[in-house]
């Protein structure tokens, strides 16, 4: 008995062990968890920046790659007219160019033109300087001012820069190849902070005839034309969305060198410059720590749901687990308990044979009372024996299915009456009343009946004390069914019992039960009923007694 103690005690030690490692793991988890989902959080608040950029620079790539060259395809041929119109189109679609500078440009060989620039014979020269914006009207600029022919220094740099890359090119291209888009981007392209000029890409034949006037080997006095527009950009009327609202509380495009002033520990910002001609402004995020807590408690929440369902899951195995070897331990104890009740109940009537037989063999001489009193005592035992065998293995065959029923016409009251009969040779002071109130037979198997009946009344007899030993059997019959009530005034059964009576091997435990039981009983009763085809139930109350209801069909 002590072995088994520290056995269980051993188990407890083990389910408070995984108890703790499992409530500990699922803290860690969570910490984990929680962590992870603030670190990736920040992360994001750290990359999705370029996300938002991508966004509100896509108007901005639009232009530069698609309205831009659109002045290629007028091939020099544009006039203060025809770029009004596409002035006003790009002013009104793109808000943040803020100014259009047309240089009207000829190239020439001419020796009398005095301002422009000049490579050998070649002279780029703008016949006329227009200027148009979003709030004023096309304005005509005259390249040359009072008598120097100059123009004037707010708008020369732009047309010099492209002059002289222009020139350069001219200089060293091979007009047998095409042009690559590296030279188209360095020699037609000027992009600064702030400002984009553009030359319109000449045609092979173009260049051709341009290197023939820069050495001189095309007929004097020749004129072609060229297209150079300047755009000022302002990056602060870009229209800027808040793609991710979730990650970014505020948004603002500033200047390169904007630092903020706010010396919050609990914000939080990040940067990323603009590209191109934005190139002197940034777009800036900021957010707060309480801000982006409600973004990460959103996002942690289905993580620890995930989290909770996988522990709940561990919990449903543990328990699992747990109960099955809680019934296997008591399936154990029930077997360990049947095998001694069985012992018991072999030794006893075996003791009893064997003392009689030797009293037998060793008396010199019995008298006929004396060889009655052993042959009786013999008989009993042998019956004892015979019944515990029969029982045991009348269950095996009932569960097993191996049994044949031979059901019989039985009635009622005659069968009632040789129960009553025998029950009171066998117990002389048990008060056992049988009332049947049925007029149809019972078709069923008389002998599995019989046993039923014994078995109540066995049990009755040994629940019941000795001053309220009394069974009353009640037979009643409706019009499908037949319903036999043993009612006893025993011990009782406790509630938390009642859900067990009918297992093998369990026995209620009890004083009573010291005289002998293997908790096959009441098993062996519903094995029998339910194979006849009917339907057993108990009531009881500690103290006052128990009602076994058996229901037959009669069909």
């Amino acid at each position: 008995m002590t072995h088994q103690r520290n056995t269980y005690r051993v188990n407890y030690i083990l389910v408070s062990a995984f108890i703790v490692v499992v409530v500990a793991s699922f803290v860690l988890a969570t910490f984990l968890a929680r962590d992870l989902t603030v670190t990736y959080v920040e992360n994001e608040f750290s990359s999705r920046k370029v996300e938002v950029l991508e966004y509100n620079i896509g108007p901005f790539n639009n232009f530069f790659h698609n309205r831009i060259p659109e002045i290629s395809f007028y091939q020099g041929y544009l006039d203060s007219a025809g770029v009004s119109v596409y002035a006003d189109s790009v002013l009104q679609t793109y808000p943040f160019v803020e100014r259009i500078v047309f240089y009207d440009v000829s190239l020439s060989n001419k020796e009398d033109i005095d301002y422009g620039f000049s490579a050998n014979n070649l002279v780029v020269y703008p016949k006329g300087v227009y200027q148009f914006s979003a709030y004023s009207k096309p304005d005509s600029l005259s390249p040359a001012v009072n008598n120097n022919r100059h123009l004037p220094l707010s708008l020369s740099d732009d047309f010099n820069n492209m002059a002289v890359k222009f020139a350069a090119f001219i200089e060293r291209v091979d007009t047998a190849k095409a042009l690559h888009d590296d030279d188209i981007f360095k020699v037609f392209y000027s992009v600064t902070p702030g400002k984009i000029s553009y030359m319109n890409i000449p045609r092979r034949d173009d260049l051709k005839i341009y290197k023939e006037l820069m050495y001189g080997q095309h007929v004097p006095g020749a004129v072609y034309e060229q297209d150079i527009l300047t755009y000022f950009i302002n990056p602060n009327k870009l229209s800027l969305t808040n793609t991710v609202p979730q990650l970014y509380q505020q948004v603002q495009i500033q200047p390169l060198v904007y630092e903020s002033m706010d010396t919050d520990p609990n914000l939080l910002t990040t940067e990323t410059p603009l590209p191109g001609a934005l190139a002197d402004y940034k777009i800036y995020f900021s957010s707060s720590r309480p801000f982006l807590r409600s973004e990460i408690n959103r996002r942690f929440l289905p993580v620890m749901a995930g989290v909770v369902g996988i522990y709940l899951l561990l919990a449903i195995v543990a328990y699992l687990i747990y109960r099955n070897l809680y019934v296997n331990r008591r399936l154990f104890k029930l077997q360990y308990d049947f095998i001694n009740n069985l012992t018991h109940e072999f030794k006893t009537p075996v003791s009893v044979i064997k003392i009689a037989g030797n009293n037998i063999h060793s008396a010199k001489q019995l008298s006929d009372n004396e060889r009655r009193h052993y042959g009786k005592i013999l008989d009993e035992e042998a019956d004892k024996l015979n019944n515990l065998m029969n029982t045991l293995l009348s269950f095996t065959q009932i569960e097993n299915k191996s049994i044949k029923m031979k059901r019989e016409e039985v009635d009622l009251h005659e069968f009632c009456d040789k129960v009553l009969a025998a029950t009171r040779i066998k117990y002389g002071d048990f008060d056992v009343r049988c009332r049947v109130d049925a007029k149809k037979t019972l078709f069923v198997d008389p002998v599995l009946l019989g046993s039923i009946f014994q078995n109540l009344i066995d049990n009755a007899y040994k629940y019941s004390k000795p001053e309220s030993a009394l069974l009353e059997i009640n037979v009643a019959q409706t019009k499908k069914q037949v319903v036999m009530r043993f009612s006893d005034r025993g011990i009782g059964i406790a509630k938390k019992e009642l859900e067990h009576i009918f297992k093998k091997f369990y026995r209620v435990q009890n004083q009573y039960n010291q005289k002998g039981s293997v908790g096959l009983g009441l098993a062996f009763c519903k094995e029998l009923v339910n194979f006849m085809g009917g339907n057993i139930t108990v009531e009881s109350e500690l103290g006052s007694g128990t009602t076994f209801s058996i229901v037959f069909p009669l069909d």
